[in-house]
């Protein structure tokens, strides 16, 4: 019987029952936690296996992108079934892995907002009268179905020293000068703790690789302006023959602050964000396990690429 749900919506509560039985049953797993939300939810991290060669994956970063935090927990979930049972997961074997690679999955960046979005947040609660009080300044933006945000109204995505300034621009003039459920860049980089939990981990580790997880639109983008990686490209290649996915050009107006591009620009090691499924968000869970099924080689192949 699978730990992981994958059937109903996920939440930081779900996370955490899911996380504390898979340690009880694969002890090998390692858990710590990297900082906390602003309500203080911990933002934990998961190490599987002991290789030299590390990469870091990461999801929910947009809170109504949620369906991405238990696709990589299902993948935790396989990967320790492989290990254990000496097979192999997307034609390689686990053990080998296990022993090559070292990898770190980051499974919910912004947990406040993803319990927001998936109704584990009481109605009556502070939290969620604040995000109402802003949201109601938007009026065009569903509520809560269109909050990407962290609970201060900022973007996490647009919140990394990579051209924040740029994002800064666009963005005001699209009409997010303020808290808003999506598209407001913050008051400058790196003010909120969810932002500040990733990059910080991310500069503590020596990352060949990294990949965020979002929805929607079965595209992966691998480049920051004129950064181009060596052997980024035909990684990203590899991964969108694995998924289907097309390896694609950022959209000017989504180019700047976002996880991957900083680093790219900071490392000048291949990043990837990877638009998984296809729709409105948030994405339906009837398609989660083609999601999964079209990401599980990305995932194998990023820790052995």
């Amino acid at each position: 019987m699978s730990i992981v749900s994958t059937n109903i919506p996920y939440s930081s509560d779900i996370l955490k029952q899911n996380l504390s039985l898979l340690l009880r049953t694969y002890p090998f797993l390692n858990l710590q936690t990297a900082g906390n939300s602003v309500l203080g939810k911990p933002i934990y991290v998961l190490k599987l296996g002991r290789g030299p060669k590390k990469v870091f994956y990461s999801a929910s970063i947009h809170a109504n992108e949620w369906i991405t935090s238990p696709i990589l927990m299902k993948f935790v979930e396989d990967y320790s079934i492989s290990y254990v049972r000496r097979t192999n997961l997307y034609g390689y074997s686990i053990r080998n892995l296990f022993n090559s690679a070292s990898i770190y999955i980051m499974p919910m960046v912004n947990p406040d907002g993803v319990d927001l979005v998936t109704g584990n947040m009481a109605i009556s609660s502070p939290s969620y009268q604040k995000a109402l009080h802003i949201a109601n300044q938007f009026s065009s933006i569903p509520f809560p179905d269109g909050w990407k945000a962290n609970l201060n109204g900022v973007d996490l995505n647009l919140q990394f020293p990579a051209g924040w300034e740029n994002a800064k621009e666009i963005k005001y003039a699209q009409g997010f000068t303020r808290p808003s459920p999506r598209d407001f860049v913050g008051y400058g980089p790196l003010t909120e703790p969810e932002a500040l939990t990733i990059y910080n981990f991310t500069l503590s580790h020596d990352f060949r690789l990294v990949i965020s997880y979002h929805t929607q639109g079965q595209e992966i983008y691998w480049q920051f302006q004129d950064f181009t990686p060596p052997y980024s490209r035909a990684i990203g290649e590899q991964f969108a023959d694995s998924s289907g996915y097309t390896l694609a050009d950022t959209p000017y107006n989504s180019s700047f602050a976002g996880y991957k591009d900083w680093f790219i620009q900071n490392f000048n090691r291949p990043g990837y964000t990877i638009e998984a499924g296809i729709g409105e968000n948030p994405l339906p869970l009837s398609q989660f396990e083609e999601i999964y099924q079209d990401n599980l080689g990305i995932l194998v192949l990023g820790a052995i690429l």
